[in-house]
């Protein structure tokens, strides 16, 4: 399983997800042309996306996806009354274009958000963002992935010295707002098991965190857990630039 995040953060979001020629997109929050872009850095064509999964309806993941055929859209019931698409219940699983796929409850200031555990015969792939906590009964799920694609928005510190307006910064720190790389590290370590191989934080605040800060949060809580570090690849998504990770050697 190979992944590509092509963005992620509060100005747009989009990850494409590949095993074997099985091609899928997560959130479609850029323009058609920063796709395209994007796709041109990966050996497949936009032809190639045979599903498009998307977490919830604020604008940032879905404001791209005009171009996309109606039967190609997966969203729970709520997202689905904005994109039109195929509708998914939480806590079940999925056969859909070479992947099982378990859709997750989040907690989000949105209609009905979700996150996703991708799974092959061999490997399995989460993908959570935009929820201000995880429930014990997700973390079930979510345990021992290979790969972890996991918001890891804020450092609180950073975020009580920007100029937001008060009950925004309330709001990102409540149950219904975005992780911290506290809470976010403190969830993995958590999850994380014996086949781990790659964290990528994701979602990452332009102006209440750097990748910097978020990773040093990781490696500290992930140290005062004993956690194995130097078996694990962790990294940061970015907004700007194309990051890619999972099994290459396919």
């Amino acid at each position: 399983m190979k992944f590509y995040i092509f963005a992620s953060g509060s100005k747009g979001n989009a990850t494409l997800v590949a095993d074997h020629g099985h091609v899928i997109l997560i959130d479609m929050g850029i323009t058609l042309k920063r796709l395209k872009d994007g796709m041109a850095a990966t050996p497949y064509k936009i032809e190639d996306i045979s599903a498009v999964f998307f977490t919830h309806e604020h604008s940032d993941h879905i404001s791209g996806m005009g171009f996309l055929p109606l039967e190609l859209r997966y969203a729970a019931k709520g997202t689905c009354e904005v994109i039109e698409g195929h509708e998914l219940e939480p806590f079940q699983t999925y056969a859909i274009n070479g992947y099982r796929i378990t859709v997750l409850p989040t907690s989000h200031d949105a209609t009905n958000p979700i996150g996703f555990v991708f799974e092959t015969e061999t490997e399995k792939l989460v993908y959570m963002t935009d929820t201000g906590y995880i429930s014990e009964r997700n973390i079930v799920y979510m345990k021992n992935a290979d790969f972890y694609i996991i918001e890891s928005n804020h450092n609180i510190k950073m975020l009580l010295k920007t100029n937001r307006p008060y009950d925004l910064i309330q709001r990102i720190l409540g149950d219904y707002g975005h992780l911290s790389n506290e809470d976010s590290a403190m969830y993995v370590a958590e999850m994380l098991g014996a086949k781990t191989r790659e964290v990528v934080l994701a979602h990452l605040s332009e102006e209440a965190n750097t990748p910097e800060v978020a990773l040093s949060a990781y490696l500290r809580i992930f140290r005062k857990r004993h956690v194995d570090i130097d078996r694990i690849y962790i990294h940061a998504a970015s907004q700007h630039d194309i990051v890619v990770g999972g099994n290459f050697e396919e």
